[in-house]
């Protein structure tokens, strides 16, 4: 498949996010959008590590090129994991606080 169906298809993905995170107030949906622009981000290295990949092999079948991406997003995951564990923390230390996960009142955390 050709490079750019992923390309499309990952600023399809991005857009999507960064127009969540930009026009919602819930907190659990503004997070959901910023994993999803991660997301997005992660099929494109996947994309150009198997693009490089392959280009590579056709010099020598017996390369580890192209792998670097796919490490990349394995970083990323990890920290996306924490991202997810500290982040939800926030956001269930926020209901608790003011029974509600619009992000308009997280001023009232400063108290």
């Amino acid at each position: 498949m050709p490079i750019q169906y992923y390309i499309y298809l990952c600023l399809t993905l991005f857009s999507i996010g960064i127009i969540g995170v930009l026009t919602r107030r819930n907190a659990i949906i503004v997070f959901m959008c910023v994993e999803l622009m991660l997301n997005a981000v992660n099929l494109l290295l996947v994309a150009f590590s198997k693009m490089h990949h392959a280009t590579a092999v056709v010099g020598d079948a017996a390369t580890n090129a192209g792998i670097e991406g796919q490490l990349f997003v394995f970083f990323i995951m990890v920290v996306a994991a924490a991202e997810v564990s500290v982040g939800l923390a926030i956001i269930v230390m926020m209901y608790r606080n003011t029974h509600s996960v619009d992000i308009n009142f997280l001023n009232r955390l400063k108290n």
